[in-house]
């Protein structure tokens, strides 16, 4: 009994070690100035409870507002998740078969390959689809072509099938999932975003939402670190889609490279991309668009339920320093312990 006791207090104690090491790591990194500074916030929680939390910088210049860990920000590309979730819900309900067309769901859509491309290929980006005016830029199905036109076609087939608005759906998926400082970007929501920042030649400070309409479904839903950690469980303990649904979410025929997820291409589901070929699995997806101002990166180990959630309001135009502090939290995680 007195051995299990030391066992017990040893592996608690190296526990504790882990994770206050993690915790200097990352504040030595936040502090870093070099190659730019960091504003934003920081979450990492493991089975629900917080790791490691922290908000740096300002929200907006007026009245030099600054950040804190409740902040709302624009998710950019990680809203792709949650209108794909949208999508594998209706096809739980038996609305919607992943391997029929777009004319299926959109009897009315104009283009003439509409009849061509399946919904799983809009989830995982092989449609093809290069512009919407055009001819597909490659055979459905074939090749990896990572573009917010199908996320706003599935916007739309969310719609159609549920026969409700996508702020509506969307609104609804998270009210069911617990978080309640997330939305649809309407006028009330807006309110509390915090400004975003681009960085090109001189900084330029983003007041107002700007992205359009048609493209809140891939690239413009809004969230807090803590909401997205709650989504993460929802979504990965099996709360929201049926097991078999979530198989296949998170299962790939298609790899794609992401300097975040280091250089090696990993798996791409249904918005999400899967790195089950590491020592620890991980999921997870990055968002970025420099004149909105925003940054943001959601991770996910599901073997010890680590989230690791990076949101910036700020953007650079120069790529190789876009996902700077971004990475380097992924790796002192990775490299701490506590996702063993």
């Amino acid at each position: 009994m007195k051995r299990i006791i030391i066992l017990v207090f040893s592996f608690l104690a190296n526990i504790a070690f882990a994770q206050t090491h993690l915790q200097s790591k990352i504040d030595s990194l936040l502090n870093l100035k070099q190659p730019r500074s960091f504003n934003g916030v920081v979450s990492v929680s493991q089975n629900g409870k917080t790791v490691y939390q922290k908000a740096v910088g300002i929200a907006k210049s007026k009245n030099y507002e600054l950040l804190k860990p409740n902040s709302k920000f624009v998710l950019l590309s990680n809203s792709k998740q949650i209108t794909a979730v949208l999508v594998l819900r209706e096809v739980d309900k038996g609305r919607i078969d992943l391997e029929k067309n777009i004319k299926t769901y959109l009897p009315n859509y104009p283009q003439k390959w509409a009849d061509s491309v399946s919904v799983h290929q809009l989830l995982n980006h092989t449609s093809g689809i290069g512009n919407f005016e055009k001819q597909l830029a490659t055979k459905p199905g074939t090749t990896f072509k990572y573009t917010d036109l199908n996320y706003i076609l599935l916007g739309k087939i969310v719609e159609s099938v549920s026969r409700n608005t996508y702020e509506k759906a969307v609104n609804d998926l998270f009210m069911v999932s617990g978080m309640k400082n997330s939305g649809y970007p309407n006028r009330l929501i807006q309110n509390e975003l915090v400004s975003g920042f681009h960085f090109s030649e001189n900084k330029e400070e983003i007041t107002k939402y700007i992205i359009p309409k048609d493209r809140i479904p891939a690239a413009g839903l809004i969230s807090t670190v803590a909401d997205l950690a709650i989504w993460n469980e929802k979504l990965h303990d099996g709360k929201l889609l049926k097991p078999e649904t979530y198989q296949k979410m998170i299962s790939y025929n298609i790899l794609s490279q992401h300097n975040v997820f280091g250089e090696k291409a990993i798996g791409y589901g249904y918005g999400i991309r899967v790195n089950d070929k590491s020592e620890i699995t991980e999921f997870g997806h990055t968002g970025i668009v420099p004149e909105q101002g925003f940054t943001s990166v959601n991770l996910y180990y599901p073997k010890t339920k680590t989230s690791i959630i990076v949101l910036e309001n700020q953007c650079f135009d120069d790529f190789s320093i876009s996902y700077f502090f971004e990475a380097g939290v992924r790796k002192i995680v990775l490299e701490s312990g506590i996702l063993k």
